[in-house]
């Protein structure tokens, strides 16, 4: 277990420090904080109801049914119960970019929700996968660079958010079948 920890904190610094640079520390903040973000995703939200027929109307209601699941998973059950430091808590000489509070650090709730988000989005819209991914991805790596998460702690929020995505899409597509 040390072993991975230890790679786990190399990675961390090799991205929070070592490739730090002015444009990413200008931008990251903005990426990685949802209060910039909470409107255009509302209004993206909206346009699938209004604009998107049923598939937009079902995408939408997938969404806020998945991205509940996804959220209090692991800000509620997960993290309380591995509470593990923040590595701006927990390491020397870490670059917080952005104020934060003392919550546990595993998993990432943002690397959770929006791999949720990518997912759904991707299966829904195949055309704009990449697109999606790459979203998710970058909000992800937005995380270690502005010195709140540790790489395992987002892998992991990957992998919950991409699971309940399919905890929910798999008995809908079975359902929608017969």
């Amino acid at each position: 277990m040390a072993f991975l920890y230890g790679i786990d904190r190399t990675i961390f610094v090799l991205i929070n420090q070592t490739l730090s640079n002015r444009l990413f520390d200008f931008i990251m903040p903005y990426i990685t904080n949802l209060d910039y973000w909470r409107i255009p995703l509302f209004l993206v939200w909206l346009a699938l109801i209004i604009f998107g027929g049923r598939k937009g109307r079902t995408t939408a209601l997938l969404v806020v049914i998945i991205l509940t699941l996804s959220d209090q998973l692991s800000s509620a059950v997960i993290k309380p119960w591995i509470n593990r430091l923040r590595p701006c808590f927990a390491l020397e000489n870490v670059r917080l970019l952005i104020a934060q509070s003392s919550s546990p650090s595993f998993p990432s709730s943002h690397a959770a929700n929006n791999a949720a988000m990518a997912a759904l989005f991707s299966i829904r819209y195949k055309r704009y996968t990449a697109l999606f991914i790459s979203i998710a991805l970058l909000v992800s790596y937005s995380r270690i660079y502005v010195g709140v998460h540790y790489p395992s702690d987002v892998l992991g929020g990957i992998l919950i958010g991409i699971l309940c995505c399919t905890a929910i899409l798999l008995p809908v597509g079975y359902f929608g079948r017969r």
